[in-house]
């Protein structure tokens, strides 16, 4: 079986993904223009700041868009079909593209509460992925 990529962990997104190892979501902030930022960036994508710190997001949201993937062969995500791509948007403000977990594609729709869970891929990356909100 074809390993599954890994994401580059650039300096300024290691926070992301040492938090993301604990099994908590980080997103960017910008003290200069309180604005929330994702994905991770070494300035303020808004107002150029370039202190920019982290915060814990609430790991809540609503689907945005989606697709669902039925067939990507030969790939190393073969075993995982069908599987599904979404935009997750984040209470705070910001989108994060990933996966929706936990359910049958078919049950997948827009607007659905969801939150976040996490998958260890390898000893050092772990992925913030999605699944249904409790009560949905």
């Amino acid at each position: 079986m074809t390993p599954k990529p890994t994401p580059p962990i650039a300096p300024w997104t290691k926070p992301y993904w040492d938090a993301a190892n604990e099994h908590r979501l980080l997103i960017q902030f910008c003290p200069a223009c309180r604005k929330h930022i994702f994905y991770p960036r070494r300035v303020c994508p808004y107002c150029f700041n370039e202190e920019v710190g982290w915060i814990e997001a609430s790991g809540k949201g609503k689907v945005y868009a989606f697709t669902v993937v039925h067939n990507n062969a030969p790939s190393a995500f073969l075993e995982d079909m069908p599987f599904v791509i979404a935009v997750v948007h984040l209470e705070e403000g910001v989108s994060i593209m990933t996966n929706i977990v936990g359910c049958k594609p078919e049950s997948v729709h827009s607007e659905m509460p969801v939150a976040v869970t996490f998958e260890a891929l390898t000893n050092q990356i772990t992925l913030p992925k999605f699944k249904p909100a409790e009560g949905e």
